[in-house]
């Protein structure tokens, strides 16, 4: 028997022990699942799946990785450890060895083993399904696939063959179309296909990875944003009745980063820097650039400046961005990491975070804001998109919650995996 009452066996990874599933279990990465967006669509009873899970199991806050950014995140849930143990605190950062911007795009920069690869390995049984391929190599890191492993995205659906992903025309299976990449549709795949190899017995433990474009398009009273809560909600009513545990959690929230008129509230840090310093004495690095630009613009409430040498003194330049209208935060590299568990090769000279409802740029013209398409700015990065939802279908073991009385979203498996008992709600 363990210390939570439920005797199984357990793996050890990165420093935590997870006991193999007793049950199939579904762990949901809800990608900017802001607590407003659960509050409001609860409120209105529109999300009668998660109000049965919560009065059954567990429902509460937790605290994300920092930056709040996707890959971190992400990375960080499926490792239980924050980046400075895992190495990937953005998807975009400036490679110090080459001078070189790089973006993640991959599992090269993952320096820690996944619960994911662990149990595969062990014979369990394992599925990740992320909305993004960027997504799905750097998760699928050390999976073995087969029968054991199976690794898949929506935004390349069509492209799965068993040989490479451990199951193939995923399209046939799910009964639906590659969505496009810019649509709710994106995310609601991703749990269908849960769904379909849940009830084909193909998985036993699920990483199911959702897309955030629906929060960064939406506010939560948006009738856009509650059509796909709603959707989310059915799915994972469907995936408890299909007998899995499911537990959901989110790599970030979601604020307006927008004026009043509608025009994005951005600080051009990159411009002033110039401007105080001169143009070649720093570098300003948006760790929030991705592909999916539309999302985001590249904007939003954390980047990292990089000084050339001889030329601006840290402590100077840090002095200066904490006068900065906009700026929370800004914090020499090193103070940053030891407080927010970064990753240090991949900090700057000096941490900015935003204030509440800013935008964090480079230089204006580094920055095509048309790629918005018109839409309110919606981002996130800062301390203040850090809580999130923590949910688990099935009763929390007192002794779990006890030794977590500050939950972090990459307790989520710990949770599941160590703190139920191990049945579906």
């Amino acid at each position: 028997m363990d210390r939570y009452g439920s005797a199984a066996e357990a793996l050890v990874v990165n420093g935590r022990s997870y006991r193999a599933p007793q049950a199939p279990v579904a762990v949901i990465c809800l990608d900017g699942w802001d607590p407003a967006y659960l509050d409001l669509s609860l409120a209105a009873g529109e999300m009668p799946a998660i109000a049965r899970c919560a009065a059954r199991g567990f429902l509460g806050g937790a605290t994300s990785a920092m930056p709040s950014f996707t890959n971190p995140n992400n990375l960080s849930i499926v490792t239980g450890a924050p980046p400075a143990v895992h190495g990937v605190s953005g998807n975009f950062y400036l490679d110090r060895r080459t001078g070189e911007t790089v973006m993640v795009t991959g599992d090269e920069e993952l320096r820690a083993p996944t619960i994911l690869a662990a149990m595969a390995g062990a014979g369990v049984p394992t599925a990740v399904v992320t909305a993004k391929d960027k997504l799905r190599r750097a998760l699928a890191k050390g999976l073995p696939i087969g029968p054991c492993g199976i690794a898949v995205s929506a935004e390349k659906a069509d492209q799965a063959q068993a040989a490479t992903h451990g199951v193939g025309d995923l399209p046939a299976l799910v009964g639906a179309p590659v969505p496009d990449q810019y649509s709710a549709e994106l995310s609601l795949f991703v749990l269908d296909a849960g769904l379909a190899l849940l009830r084909a017995g193909a998985a036993r433990l699920l990483y199911l990875s959702l897309s955030d474009y629906v929060q960064h398009r939406y506010a939560p009273e948006a009738a856009e944003a509650r059509a796909f809560l709603r959707a989310v909600d059915a799915r994972i009513g469907a995936l408890v009745a299909a007998g899995a545990v499911v537990a959901a959690t989110a790599d970030h929230g979601m604020t307006d980063m927008a004026r009043p008129d509608g025009t994005p509230n951005v600080v051009f840090l990159g411009d002033l820097l110039d401007a105080r310093f001169g143009a070649e004495a720093a570098r300003v690095i948006c760790p929030i650039t991705d592909p999916f630009v539309r999302h985001h613009g590249a904007l939003g409430g954390f980047v990292r400046v990089h000084l050339a040498p001889g030329v601006a003194d840290a402590a100077e330049v840090t002095d200066f961005l904490r006068g900065v209208p906009g700026v929370h935060l800004a914090l020499p590299g090193a103070e940053a990491c030891a407080r927010f568990d970064l990753a240090p090769e991949m900090e700057g000279d000096v941490t900015v975070l935003g204030a509440r409802g800013v935008a964090l740029g480079a230089r204006a013209a580094e920055h095509d804001l048309s790629k918005l398409a018109g839409e309110r700015l919606r981002s996130h990065g800062s301390s203040f998109e850090q809580p999130v939802p923590f949910l688990v279908s099935a009763p929390l073991a007192p002794g779990w919650l006890a030794d977590h009385p500050a939950l972090r979203n990459y307790d989520i498996f710990d949770a599941v995996l160590n703190g139920t008992a191990g049945e579906a709600a």
